[in-house]
Formats: structure tokens, C-alpha cells, sequence
């Protein structure tokens, strides 16, 4: 009984060290001049579907959940949220090379119509996250919709 108490203990001080060991936070309070919204036209109703599913992870302006602020949770979302955006960022998406924006905007379709965003880990905690058929087919249309020449209007060209 004593033994047991004793790695209790050991093991509550540890979650306790833990909790003073936060990630930095991903959010910020600017809209970077290289922000998706900037770069192509972004009609309202796919803004609220990007924010609604997307920002969290592919945007530098994260709505954390109130189990953020606790160990080992926060360390696993930091990650999370660093491969996300690793893998497409909205706030910097008009610093990408064209062919990268062109690949990204591919992608999103892709990976929308093949349900495989946004990620079933993410939509399980974050039901109201799961994009309906309807939400699919206008982001994927939306995608779609942006050619080249939109991309190359809005000062993107001048990195080629």
C-alpha cells in the first residue's frame, strides 16, 4: 500500500512538473499581407467554412480548446498544429511560389473531396468541424474556381 501511494506521488509530481512546460501559442492578432484573403478573392460563405474547419491547424490564428493549457494535451496539439501548417498555411499562403499555391489549391481539393480533411482525430473532439456535402462541394468549387491568371493579378507573379 505504501509502495503504491508512493508512485502515486512520484507520478502526480510529475504531471505537475509537466504543466510548467507550455508551447508557445499560435495565435496572433494581424492579418499577414500574405493571408489566402489577400492573394485570391475569398467569398464569405468559404471564409466561414475555412475558419470553421481549417484555421486551426493551417493558419497562424488557433481557437484552442480549454484542455490546451494541459500537459501532455498541449504538446500534442502544438504538434499537430505545426504539421498542419506545414502542410498548407492560409497566413502565409502568398508567399509560396506559384507552383506551390497551384499544387496547395489542387490539394485542398483533393483532400476535401476524399474526406480526408479535416482529420478524424480533429473532427471527433470538434464535431462541428465535419464538413457538410454542401461545404464540401463549395470549397471544392471554389478551389476549382481560382485559375492562374487570379493568382497572378494579385501580385503573386512577382516572385517567379
Amino acid at each position: 500500500m505504501k509502495r503504491r501511494n508512493s508512485i502515486l506521488l512520484a507520478l502526480l509530481l510529475i504531471f505537475l512538473v509537466m504543466q510548467a512546460f507550455q508551447p508557445a501559442k499560435n495565435q496572433s492578432t494581424t492579418k499577414l499581407p500574405t493571408d489566402i484573403t489577400n492573394v485570391v478573392k475569398v467569398p464569405q460563405d468559404v471564409q466561414s467554412v475555412l475558419a470553421k474547419s481549417c484555421y486551426d491547424c493551417h493558419s497562424n490564428n488557433t481557437v484552442y480548446p480549454w484542455y490546451s493549457n494541459i500537459q501532455p494535451a498541449a504538446w500534442f496539439l502544438a504538434d499537430h498544429i505545426k504539421d498542419g501548417k506545414r502542410h498548407l498555411n492560409f497566413s502565409e499562403f502568398g508567399s509560396y511560389p506559384l507552383d506551390k499555391k497551384l499544387k496547395k489549391l489542387k490539394e485542398i481539393a483533393e483532400e476535401v473531396e476524399e474526406d480526408e480533411m479535416p482529420i478524424s482525430s480533429y473532427t471527433l473532439i470538434h464535431r462541428n468541424t465535419t464538413l457538410t456535402p454542401e461545404e464540401k462541394v463549395l470549397l471544392t468549387t471554389w478551389v476549382k474556381s481560382i485559375s492562374l491568371a487570379d493568382l497572378q493579378k494579385n501580385g503573386v507573379s512577382s516572385a517567379l
